[in-house]
């Protein structure tokens, strides 16, 4: 499943790092983070997928403890 998120992240950096700890997830097929854009396209495994979501947060708050994805 593939699906697009807005994410509001404070710089191109902080989306790089979120971009490969969202990748490191078991079950993560593929994660971008657009800085620009401000948006987030993950492919997951469809049955995992809500669990996957939430590892993609935790993972986001530490790189950047006020990034929002709005699910």
């Amino acid at each position: 499943m593939k699906k697009k998120f807005k994410v509001e992240v404070d710089c191109a950096n902080c989306a790089s790092k979120m971009e490969a700890a969202i990748n490191k997830i078991d079950g993560v097929k593929e994660a971008t983070i657009s800085f620009m854009t401000q948006r987030l396209i993950i492919e997951a495994d469809d049955a995992r997928f809500d669990e996957i979501m939430k590892d993609a947060v935790k993972a986001c708050k530490r790189v950047e403890p006020d990034c929002e994805i709005f699910v």
